[in-house]
């Protein structure tokens, strides 16, 4: 596939701003981030920002970006609806936590039960993007077990990571939060590790023969089905030398997962605003670090088309 920046830096950027927006939600609202009024102001800026800059970039992949509202029409059948339909929605309860433990500076109450549907709303809008991913059977790489979690479980790791550099950054230090950031980082490491180990090992069933339901013979694509590159082969037909593949993954490994892992272990022992300082190096690294793996995430996936142009 081909992978477009739009919707790699939608993927990292809504999955960082809902992954921070579960957290203060849930958090903030039952009382565990203390109130405390630019802490709130800035956290919940910056988890706004990123949802809000992600979803307008994914515009940016459509053909006729004005009409993109007519996705949100296609909710009992699509999985790109469903998730414009969820991250609308979620907006409500949001911003009324917003509101609540911002502004007015409450926690418990109505805002904790605003807090909580706001986090459930992330939650299910992150499952909701995963799923556009993982229901497409023609990519076998993104239609497995591996893909949802992923999803899921990288969510929750830049949103820890983003909370805990605020924490650090405002002098409200946690030591749960730090430890949790850290076994999150290292976690989304395994799954990835686990995840290219599977795709390697693919074995795609799926031939010449079995996508034109011929048998008897070797099907082999004599010419092209057009004289010209066509739609097709720009976003499906990609593909990337093994070499690099090997490289990109060793930067993600070092980006997302090696160095923000080895700084937050820093972190323990550094007094602020040295820990603070750290623990925002963590974060940037990370973010640069899974726009790599995004991008990685597209291209090295494979769409079964291809077979029609002699590619096995």
């Amino acid at each position: 596939m081909h992978p477009a920046f739009s919707v790699v830096f939608f993927t990292t950027a809504t999955g960082a701003g809902y992954g921070l927006l579960a957290l203060l939600g849930l958090l903030g609202g039952l009382g565990f981030i203390p109130v405390d009024f630019w802490l709130g102001l800035v956290g919940m800026a910056l988890a706004f920002g990123l949802i809000v800059a992600g979803l307008l970039s994914s515009t940016g992949h459509l053909g006729r970006p004005e009409r993109a509202w007519r996705a949100f029409s296609q909710w009992r059948s699509s999985w790109l609806s469903r998730e414009g339909v969820a991250s609308v929605a979620t907006f409500i309860p949001a911003t009324l936590f917003g509101i609540g433990w911002v502004f007015l500076g409450r926690s418990g109450g109505w805002v904790a039960v605003a807090g909580l549907l706001a986090a459930a709303g992330a939650v299910t809008t992150v499952c909701t993007t995963g799923m556009i991913y993982a229901s497409l059977k023609p990519i076998a790489q993104w239609h497995s077990r591996y893909t949802l979690p992923a999803y899921l479980i990288f969510a929750g790791m830049t949103g820890s990571v983003l909370a805990n550099a605020l924490l650090q950054a405002f002098k409200q230090a946690s030591t749960a939060m730090l430890i949790g950031t850290l076994l999150a980082t290292l976690a989304g490491w395994g799954w990835k590790l686990a995840t290219w180990r599977y795709n390697d090992r693919l074995e795609i069933p799926t031939t010449a023969n079995t996508a034109t339901g011929l048998a008897g013979g070797t099907v082999r694509s004599m010419e092209w089905p057009h004289t010209e590159e066509n739609y097709l082969l720009k976003e499906m037909g990609f593909r990337i030398a093994r070499k690099h593949s090997a490289k990109l993954r060793r930067i993600t490994q070092a980006m997302a997962f090696g160095t923000p892992a080895v700084l937050l272990a820093v972190t323990f022992a550094l007094p602020w605003p040295f820990a603070a300082i750290v623990s925002v190096a963590a974060a940037i690294s990370q973010l640069a670090g899974i726009l790599v793996e995004r991008w990685l995430f597209f291209a090295e996936a494979k769409h079964t088309v291809m077979l029609y142009y002699g590619r096995e």
